[in-house]
């Protein structure tokens, strides 16, 4: 078994973009109406909402609240530094939490927070 998950949103071009250009996600699949990206073992979709063949659950579009993304990378200075040298916008610098956690925070096309972390 394995955990992978979607959002229903109007931004597919532009969030396969984004995580394609500061993940380095692989496309496993792109549509008009669905996009499929892969990081690692891991992914993420992107699917259109009000689609009719879809369930009525999955046809809301995501209204940019309450969910987050995580991202666990080997050193998070260097991804700090890497994205910032890219010009992307941070929500959150770079800290040290209590629990040990060290990371940084983005948002992508949909509103969504991307917690890049280091876990120590």
């Amino acid at each position: 078994m394995k955990f992978w998950s979607g959002v229903v949103s109007e931004k597919l071009q532009e969030s396969k973009e984004f995580y394609v250009r500061l993940f380095g996600c692989e496309v496993a699949y792109d549509s008009e109406w669905f996009v499929l990206l892969q990081l690692g073992p891991t992914a993420i979709g992107f699917m259109q909402p009000g689609l009719e063949a879809q369930a009525p659950i999955f046809r809301s579009a995501f209204a940019g609240q309450g969910i987050w993304i995580t991202v666990d990378v080997e050193d998070v200075d260097a991804e700090y530094k890497r994205l910032t040298d890219m010009g992307v916008a941070l929500e959150l610098t770079l800290r040290d939490e209590p629990w040990g956690d060290r990371h940084f925070v983005v948002r992508d096309p949909n509103g969504i927070g991307v917690d890049i972390v280091q876990q120590r």
